[in-house]
């Protein structure tokens, strides 16, 4: 199989062989967790990767899929945030490979079958932040010694305990007592209306208090801080209203990272950016709240909260 059928991250095969389409290529490889669109302008960019880039490339592949993002797309200011990220830890890799075997079964008591040597043909290196075949042997020995799975040898057939399922339900409800909902938006002085009567009040009149974090935004950058008050965080409100320059490739970021840790993400969009298709997000997915003025965002994420999150500790203290 030569180089150009391959996948551009790792190299390894295809099930249909990449195609053709636009500015670059839509690819299907099981190694980087399904289909993703690749520029051509950072192709050789991507297969010079240092390997651990990859793996967090490939991360952030995985989390935007579980958003709802059939196909993400991999441009330039993709990769500068996934060269700037750190490793996962070892015991969230860990817990994302559980949820992984969660994904791929059926019903309770299925088996989830694979072989490590095969890892290339799955997408279990993927879910894991792995590169090498003994992480992830690491990471299945440190599940069943922990009894949240059982394996067969090698761990070729792996099913999920009941105390797999309850550490699953712990992850899930590990920031139900938090009172913070994370802002994730362009820092613009178009939108600072939008911040301070739209989003931020609409968080406050839930019950809830709002964090943002300022930063230079074309750093394009998910840092400690940043990753530290998202798991503190009930929920994410992640606006992907946009200028002139293109989508803002750090709340997609913090989208995905927040949905790969469990936790809710709340879509807002300005209405004409919505209704012109400029962001590269499959809207159809998800339920974005389009917006045509600060008054009206406050209103509706509001409500919006209310009704998935629940109302929050310091609702007696607001009145909508």
């Amino acid at each position: 199989m030569n180089e150009e059928s391959r996948c551009p991250i790792w190299r390894t095969p295809t099930p249909r062989g990449p195609v053709d389409h636009n500015d670059g290529k839509l690819i299907d490889s099981p190694r980087a967790g399904g289909r993703y669109f690749i520029a051509r302008t950072v192709i050789e960019r991507v297969r010079q990767a240092d390997p651990r880039v990859k793996a967090h490339l490939t991360t952030w592949l995985v989390d935007q899929r579980r958003l709802g993002v059939e196909c993400p797309e991999i441009y330039s200011d993709t990769i500068t945030m996934a060269e700037q990220q750190r490793d996962m830890p070892v015991h969230d890799r860990a817990d994302r490979l559980l949820q992984y075997l969660e994904d791929q079964t059926e019903e309770i008591g299925h088996r989830v079958s694979f072989t490590v040597p095969d890892m290339d043909n799955t997408a279990i290196a993927a879910w894991s932040e792995s590169v090498e075949r003994h992480e992830v042997g690491t990471l299945l020995e440190y599940l069943g010694e922990k009894g949240w799975i059982k394996s067969s040898a090698e761990y070729k057939h792996n099913t999920l305990t009941v105390e797999g399922y309850a550490r699953l339900a712990e992850l899930e409800a590990a920031n139900a007592d938090s009172t913070k909902g994370f802002v994730a938006m362009w820092f613009d002085d178009s939108l600072k209306e939008a911040w301070e009567q739209g989003i931020k009040r609409g968080i406050e009149d839930a019950g809830y208090e709002a964090v943002r974090i300022d930063q230079q935004e074309h750093n394009n950058k998910i840092d400690d801080e940043i990753i530290a008050e998202i798991r503190r965080s009930r929920f994410v409100v992640a606006d992907f209203t946009q200028g002139e320059k293109g989508a803002r490739g750090s709340v997609y970021y913090e989208a995905g990272f927040a949905h790969g840790l469990g936790i809710e993400v709340i879509f807002t969009c300005r209405k004409d950016v919505l209704d012109n298709d400029d962001i590269h997000f499959d809207t159809r997915q998800y339920n974005h709240i389009g917006w045509e003025t600060p008054e009206e965002l406050r209103q509706r994420l509001a409500t919006r909260i209310s009704a998935i999150i629940g109302d929050g500790p310091y609702i007696e203290n607001n009145t909508r």
